[in-house]
């Protein structure tokens, strides 16, 4: 009798291994494919980001007066402030089918450049707005609900270094397509953002096969019943919940605003906003529009766009991969982000004119302190994306460990803080005193 006591003891210890081991995995498989989904999606949205005011200037249509600058300071601006409704929305239609509908309308704004109108460009960037706050509150929550504290690091540097992939390979298409062109004309734009679409759109069906970690509510309905009207109450009644939950969520949020964590946060994730609108939107387009690059400049928005996610792979790879949870050396990466920003700052001061960002026409027409250098600029490319790696590697880490409960919501206010920040119009400042800024 204790022979059988001890040997089915032992056989449920290992059964419930067993069961530990295929949720771990799982986790993981959720998290791989949550980074090749957003890969995908932001491969074609980053692209779009990088040479849209390009691409802008370069239409032949009389018709057409958007601006990429405009447009992005629209899609972020919305986006903020949608931040504070979307954990609401992730609460009711769940955190998959969230991101599944954010890919729809991220695909959309895509689109809206295969025939371009004014009308369509401005209303879409409205749209993907709506979008971003739904994807990103909902990938916090789902990259949280898939990790634990002794995998929280490891799933973020996992994400991101998947993520940052994107840099790399619609940049290069852009290089190698763009190369030696002084102008873009309609047939490569469609041929570009076409593209783009059947990419973003095969991002946005990844999210499909996301599995449920936890199959609770399946048991539940069988030992319920299958009928057409169990399922319907069911639904009604989780609608119900979540409907009674919105004050709640609100009451939620003010109150994490409030906390000492996020009050310490919040200058590092502003911060976080504004180099993300300085690397993905005015960077790229100041090489574009530096004259002493020559015919080769369209094509180095591109490349630049590749380094910047060479670098935030290392950065993603070595801060998120490779460190463990230790507050010390979340610091010390912190500050590590902060000094190489600064010297990415200053090349970029003395290598690029100043007013890049803002030459309306083919090329600048000032002189930089230095003799324009490629070498200098793509390293600033570089040091942008390992800075940028330092920032949101750590910021994702400590806001999943900090509010394991409350993801959501927490994700909202770091996005809200951090697109608040972006849709500042950075562009229509002359280089050299954007960069002092």
């Amino acid at each position: 009798m204790l022979v059988l006591f001890t040997w089915t003891k032992t056989h449920w210890l290992k059964l419930e291994d067993l069961i530990e081991l295929r949720m771990a995995d799982i986790r993981t498989y959720n998290v791989v494919i949550l980074g090749i989904g957003f890969l995908q999606i932001f491969t074609a949205f980053t692209t779009c980001g990088n040479i849209e005011q390009t691409v802008v200037k370069s239409l032949n249509s009389t018709n057409f007066t958007g601006s990429g600058y405009h447009s992005l300071g629209i899609i972020y601006g919305v986006f903020s402030f949608c931040n504070v409704l979307a954990p609401i929305i992730v609460t009711i239609i769940g955190p998959q089918f969230t991101m599944f509908l954010s890919g729809v309308l991220y695909s959309g704004y895509i689109a809206a450049f295969i025939i371009p109108s004014t009308w369509s460009f401005y209303f879409t960037s409205v749209v993907i707005g709506i979008g971003a706050a739904m994807l990103w509150t909902a990938q916090g929550h789902f990259l949280v609900e898939n990790s634990d504290a002794s995998t929280i690091n490891r799933n973020t540097g996992l994400f991101w270094a998947l993520l940052q992939c994107s840099m790399l390979f619609g940049n290069l298409y852009v290089y190698f397509d763009w190369k030696g062109k002084t102008e873009i004309t309609d047939k490569d734009r469609r041929i570009m953002f076409t593209a783009l679409l059947v990419i973003s759109a095969l991002g946005t069906l990844s999210f499909l096969a996301l599995r449920k970690v936890c199959q609770q509510e399946e048991v539940l309905s069988e030992e319920e019943g299958q009928s057409l009207l169990s399922a319907r109450l069911k639904y009604k009644q989780r609608a119900t919940s979540a409907v009674t939950e919105t004050k709640t969520q609100f009451k939620t949020i003010l109150e994490i605003f409030k906390t000492k964590t996020i009050l310490l946060l919040s200058f590092c994730m502003a911060y976080s906003g504004l180099e993300l609108s300085f690397y993905s939107g005015v960077y790229g387009t100041c090489i574009g529009a530096t004259t002493h690059f020559g015919d080769v400049a369209k094509g180095l928005i591109g490349i630049s766009g590749i380094v910047v996610g060479i670098g935030e792979i290392v950065g993603g790879g070595l801060f998120g991969l490779g460190l463990k949870n230790n507050r010390f050396r979340r610091t010390s990466v912190v500050f590590l982000g902060m000094v190489v920003h600064f010297v990415a700052f200053y090349l970029i001061f003395l290598n690029i004119p100043d007013d890049a960002p803002v030459a309306f026409q083919t090329s600048s027409q000032h002189k930089p302190y230095l003799v324009p250098s490629l070498s200098i600029a793509l390293l600033c490319s570089f040091l942008l994306g390992l800075g940028d790696s330092c920032f949101n590697t750590q910021l994702y880490s400590i806001l999943g460990r900090a509010f394991a409960e409350q993801s959501a919501p927490a994700f909202a206010i770091f996005k809200f803080i951090q697109v608040t920040t972006v849709c500042i119009y950075l562009n229509l400042i002359l280089l050299d005193s954007l960069l002092c800024y």
